[in-house]
C-alpha cells in the first residue's frame, strides 16, 4: 500500500512537470503508463525526472552566473592538463566555440566543464604540443582525450553529461535534425560569398531555407519545434549574420521571415546563449575587418 499510495503522488508531480517543461527537457519521461512498470523502477524514472527539473530551474532562471576567465596566450603557463577534470577550450570570439560553449551551459556543466579560453591571435604553443595538435577551437579534455570539430563536439558533450538533452528521440526530427546540421556549412559559405561581393540573392535563398526551416513543425519557435542542438549549431553565426548585414549591406534578414524573427527573439531569451553573446558593435568591426576590402 505505501508504495501505490507513493506512486500515486510522483504521478501526480509528474503531471505538473509535464505542464511546465518542454519534452526534451524531461528525458525521464519515457514511461508513458506507470502502471506498466514496476513501481521501485517508475519512482527511480520520477526522481530521475525532478533532478532535471530542478537542474533545468536553476539554469532558466539565471542565477548560474559565471566569472569568466581572462584568455590565455603565448606567455600564460598551461592549466593542469590531463588531471582529470573536463575542459572546454575555447576562444571568446570564435562561432565554433560559441556552439560548445552553449551546449556546456545549457545543460548546467559549469561547475563541471571547466573553461579553457585561447587567444587566437597569439596561441600558446603548450596548446598545439600538449592539448590538440589541430591547434583549433573549440576542444574538449575529457577521459584523457581530447576531442574537436565543434558539430561533433556538442553532440559528445549532449550525450556524456548530464542536464537536459537536446537532441530528439522522435524519428521524424532525428531526420530533420540531421539534415539541418548538414546545410550550417553551406549555408555559411552562401552567406559569406554575399559579404564577399556576389548578389543578395546568394543570401536571400540561404535565409529563406532557414525561414522554411523554421516553419516544419508548429509546436515551438525552434528548428525542431523544441530547443535543440540545431538552433546551437546555428544561432553563433545568425548572431554575427544579422548586424553585418544590416549595418555594411543595408540588407535585413528578417524581412519577410517572421518564423526567423520570431527565432532570434526566442534564441535571446535562453540564458545559456545570452552568456556567450557579443556585443553587435564588435562583430561588425570584426567582420569588416575580414570582407571590405572584397566589397
Amino acid at each position: 500500500m505505501p508504495i501505490i499510495i507513493l506512486s500515486i503522488a510522483l504521478t501526480t508531480i509528474i503531471l505538473q512537470l509535464q505542464d511546465q517543461l518542454n519534452p526534451f527537457l524531461l528525458p525521464a519521461l519515457s514511461v508513458q503508463n506507470p502502471s506498466c512498470v514496476s513501481p521501485e523502477s517508475f519512482i527511480v524514472t520520477i526522481l530521475k525526472c525532478i533532478q532535471v527539473y530542478h537542474q533545468y530551474q536553476r539554469i532558466a532562471s539565471g542565477r548560474v552566473k559565471e566569472v569568466l576567465p581572462p584568455a590565455l596566450d603565448s606567455s600564460s603557463d598551461p592549466p593542469a592538463i590531463f588531471d582529470g577534470s573536463p575542459k572546454l577550450y575555447i576562444s571568446y570570439t570564435c562561432p565554433y566555440a560559441q556552439r560548445a560553449w552553449i551546449t556546456r551551459n545549457y545543460k548546467g556543466l559549469q561547475d563541471k566543464i571547466k573553461l579553457v579560453p585561447i587567444d587566437l591571435k597569439n596561441r600558446p604553443a603548450w596548446y598545439k604540443e600538449k592539448v590538440y595538435p589541430a591547434n583549433k577551437v573549440p576542444s574538449l579534455e575529457h577521459n584523457s582525450q581530447v576531442k574537436g570539430e565543434s558539430l561533433d563536439l556538442i553532440r559528445y558533450i549532449d550525450s556524456n553529461f548530464e542536464g537536459p538533452p537536446l537532441f530528439p528521440d522522435d524519428p521524424a526530427r532525428r531526420e530533420f535534425a540531421e539534415e539541418l546540421l548538414s546545410y550550417t556549412d553551406s549555408f555559411y559559405k552562401a552567406v559569406i560569398s554575399f559579404f564577399k561581393g556576389d548578389e543578395t540573392s546568394v543570401a536571400g535563398a540561404a535565409f529563406d531555407n532557414i525561414e522554411t526551416a523554421l516553419s516544419k513543425f508548429d509546436d515551438g519557435p525552434f528548428f525542431l519545434g523544441q530547443f535543440s542542438l540545431v538552433d546551437i549549431a546555428y544561432a553563433p553565426f545568425i548572431e554575427r549574420f544579422q548586424p553585418f548585414s544590416m549595418d555594411v549591406k543595408n540588407y535585413d534578414i528578417t524581412v519577410g521571415r517572421p518564423k526567423l524573427v520570431l527565432w532570434i527573439e526566442e534564441m535571446n531569451k535562453i540564458e545559456a546563449y545570452k552568456e556567450t553573446k557579443h556585443d553587435p558593435k564588435e562583430l561588425v568591426e570584426s567582420y569588416k575587418k575580414r570582407f571590405l576590402s572584397a566589397l
